[in-house]
């Protein structure tokens, strides 16, 4: 257990005095006794200090935060605005004499603690500790994936050995009763040459003891008669022999075993081999707070939307699979590799991807039919579930759920700005952080608020029920609305980097958009430029790429020009 070392008062231990510090002055950088704590406050440089507990001083004392330039050793007590540095006394007149926003540190850092700075650093930190977590819950996955493999792989090895090993065994016994049929044939004739030759022989040695019989003890006529007889059957038992033994058969059994057996045995030196595939992770660590301020950086001079033209990139028909025969696109997006994410807000409660080629490249089951997406960052989509009251928020590859939000009223139109969620609820829009928490309800003009969309700190909102375009601020207060003919149902919202807004119209099936200021607005497509009963539109402003859907699942992309 490690001890922590005693903090010592810094002005009594100037005058070799030691004492144990109860306060710690975070301007000075040293401990302060009760005495000397009095003598800080009443000092006239030193009474505006931030003296803080010994107890909270641990909780910074290893957080290194240098106050001394690394290159001249001086005081850091300067800041320029225009390169935003901080300045020690020598950089200024070296580096920094023609700045005009040369400022000291301590007009710039007042109130620093409640900047929104470092709200962004916070959020920063909370972003990329997000993405560390997110990326060891992947390896995690990955590692378990891998392991899950193994096994598998170990049980087709054995599956197979064992069906090597029975295959064999029934090999082996076809064989060896092979062998066992063609030794009894061999045997057999075997067997019947020396029975016969067995015969002869019993037969020639009752000839020779009746022979040696005859000549003791018979007459002449009957060894003469007794001669020729036995020799006549002994020829004719020689001639029978003779044509025995010339048709009889030597007999060597031995094996040829089959070309792929021998391989086997002497050739084949492995069981198999092993592979190992390797894909991206796609495991993009970014924070998004750095995402959103390059997005946010100079932002362009709005342009008349007479200037706008579309060319069609690509077109395509989305396939239906044997997990769904029929579809019903309710929103679509753009997600940061390219990919497009279709929500299908029939009874088989999908999320579509393709790719920019339209290829399938997957589905998501997601809890209920989805209802409309909106992209949080790299690794994080939100989705809502219309009446059912609830959004989720889905993280690394859009299967898991991060977060599931509960709310009192439907969730339609969804957008992400600054780490908050807008959420179009009919007659009002609700703002929520990531965690659920609800930040302010924003009152609607209209009372069947649909599609909503955020565009450089303003609100478009749409209302399909009275026909028109709301823009709004942040704060509910309306900048202008806008109503045509040529807007009939507006189905679905987006906004280009200009902030003029593309309506898709379900009814009078074209696309509108109307200028950033809600004065003019010009129909870009018609039926005959492919749209058919349209339902969904998203811009992608990074690649300047606009996306639709039509009822019944045909997509077309454009390239904004």
């Amino acid at each position: 257990m490690s001890l922590e070392k005693d903090v010592l008062c810094g002005p009594c231990l100037f005058d070799d005095v030691t004492k144990d510090a109860g306060r710690w002055c975070t301007n000075c950088e040293e401990g302060l006794c009760r005495e000397c704590e009095n003598v800080h406050r009443k000092g006239k440089t030193t009474r505006n200090h931030k003296v803080i507990t010994i107890d909270d001083y641990r909780k910074i004392e290893h957080v290194s935060i240098s106050q001394i330039c690394e290159q001249h050793g001086e005081n850091l007590e300067w800041f320029c605005k225009s390169h935003d540095e901080v300045l020690c006394v020598v950089c200024v007149p070296s580096k920094h004499k023609t700045c005009s926003d040369v400022i000291p540190i301590s007009a710039n850092s007042a109130n620093s603690g409640q900047s929104s700075a470092l709200n962004d650093l916070e959020e920063t930190i909370e972003g990329t500790l997000r993405n560390v977590q997110q990326c060891i819950k992947n390896r995690e996955s990955a590692t378990k994936e891998i392991e899950k493999q193994e096994l598998e792989v170990r049980i087709i090895v054995l599956d197979t050995r064992t069906k090597i090993n029975v295959h064999l065994d029934k090999l082996e016994e076809n064989l060896l009763n092979e062998l066992r049929s063609k030794s009894c044939i061999c045997k057999s004739k075997y067997k019947n040459i020396l029975e016969k030759l067995k015969s002869t022989e019993e037969m020639l040695t009752k000839f020779r003891e009746q022979s040696i019989h005859i000549k003791q003890f018979s007459s002449d006529i009957q060894v003469f008669l007794g001669t020729r007889q036995i020799n006549k059957q002994i020829l004719d038992e020689i001639k029978t022999i003779n044509t025995e033994l010339g048709v009889s058969k030597n007999y060597a059994l031995d094996v040829s075993f089959h070309s792929l057996i021998k391989k086997l045995s002497n050739e084949v030196e492995d069981f198999g081999k092993m592979f190992v595939s390797e894909s991206a992770t796609n495991l993009d660590f970014r924070d998004s707070k750095i995402d959103q301020a390059q997005i946010e950086i100079n932002i362009p001079t709005p342009r008349n939307i007479s200037d706008i033209k579309l060319q069609l990139i690509k077109s395509f028909q989305m396939a239906k699979t044997h997990y769904y025969d029929k579809l019903n696109v309710s929103d679509c997006v753009i997600l940061p590799n390219g990919h497009l994410m279709i929500a299908n807000d029939t009874n088989d409660k999908l999320l579509i991807e393709y790719s920019d080629t339209g290829k399938l490249i997957r589905d998501i089951r997601v809890s209920g039919p989805p209802y409309a997406i909106d992209v949080i960052d790299r690794d994080r989509i939100v989705v809502t579930y219309g009446a059912s009251s609830y959004l989720e928020i889905m993280n690394n590859n859009y299967v898991n759920v991060d977060n599931k939000i509960s709310l009192h009223k439907s969730c339609w139109g969804v957008s992400h700005a600054d780490m908050k969620l807008y959420v179009a609820q009919g007659d009002c829009i609700q703002v929520l952080d990531l965690s659920g928490r609800q930040l302010k309800t924003i009152k609607t003009a209209s009372e069947s608020v649909s599609r909503i969309y955020l565009s450089n700190e303003k609100i478009v909102y749409s209302d399909w029920d009275s026909n028109i375009v709301h823009c709004c601020h942040l704060n509910g207060n309306e900048f202008w609305h806008f109503e045509h003919d040529s807007i009939n149902f507006p189905r679905d919202i987006t906004a280009d980097c200009y902030n003029n807004v593309f309506v898709v119209s379900h009814n009078s099936e074209n696309l509108t958009t109307v200028q950033h200021d809600g004065k003019n607005s010009k129909t870009l497509l018609t039926t005959s430029d492919g749209l058919r009963l349209p339902r969904t539109a998203y811009y992608d402003k990074g690649n300047r790429t606009l996306v639709i859907c039509n009822d019944g699942g045909k997509v077309l992309l454009f390239k904004v020009v």
